[in-house]
């Protein structure tokens, strides 16, 4: 009995290496190991991956030759806004200046100072009558013309700047009524600066200079 099994073993043995050798046969007659590695999965899987690198690669350089095409348009833009800007900006900065400027020609106007620089040609005199020298001779007028001018002021206010008369005249001059003097500035009820400007004023206007101011009112009482 073990004889006839191990015959038949041997048989089928054999067979299957017949048929074991039959495949390697094909194998090596067909010669193709290409063929069946591109049809392996793992290589399937590399060629896509390539592809799907390759577009991404060419969407990327589309994309950086967007940027290169159009940074100088973008760059141009900018540059056109920062200049609109700096103008604008400018502008602005002159529109500020004029209003500071004319706000200081208003103030300065409107509102003098309460004492002048005065000189030594006035030294005999103090206190408003020193401030009246050198403003009359600032008009352009002569120490003659302030002699007469003290004597008329003298005359009306005692150089008072706070000095008032029962009709209105008001200050140094007397201006009647007293906010004429507001023409010469805001401060005209205290500053005595403001006072002897209006006043010269009033005076060159109406009599030339202070002497026919006084002439006027030597022959008048009033001038």
């Amino acid at each position: 009995m073990l004889p006839r099994l191990t015959r038949y073993a041997a048989r089928i043995a054999a067979c299957l290496l017949l048929a074991l050798g039959a495949v390697i046969a094909v194998s090596a007659v067909t010669d193709r190991p290409s063929d069946e590695d591109a049809n392996h999965p793992s290589q399937l899987a590399a060629e896509n991956q390539a592809d799907a690198e390759a577009a991404y690669d060419d969407i990327r350089g589309h994309h950086l030759n967007y940027i290169a095409a159009t940074a100088g348009a973008d760059v141009s833009v900018k540059a056109d806004a920062v200049a609109d800007y700096a103008a604008d900006k400018a502008e602005g900065l002159d529109e500020a200046q004029k209003a500071a400027d004319q706000a200081a020609e208003e103030a300065a106007r409107n509102t003098n100072p309460t004492s002048v620089n005065i000189p030594s040609s006035c030294g005999e005199y103090s206190g408003n009558r020193a401030t009246g020298c050198a403003i009359t001779l600032e008009w352009g007028f002569d120490l003659e013309q302030f002699a007469c001018l003290e004597v008329l002021w003298n005359r009306e206010s005692g150089w008072n700047e706070l000095a008032a008369n029962s009709i209105g005249a008001y200050g140094i001059p007397q201006a009647y009524p007293g906010n004429k003097m507001s023409s010469e500035g805001d401060d005209w009820q205290t500053n005595p600066v403001t006072q002897i400007r209006w006043g010269l004023g009033y005076i060159s206007g109406r009599y030339d200079d202070p002497c026919g101011a006084l002439a006027q009112s030597d022959a008048e009482g009033f001038y």
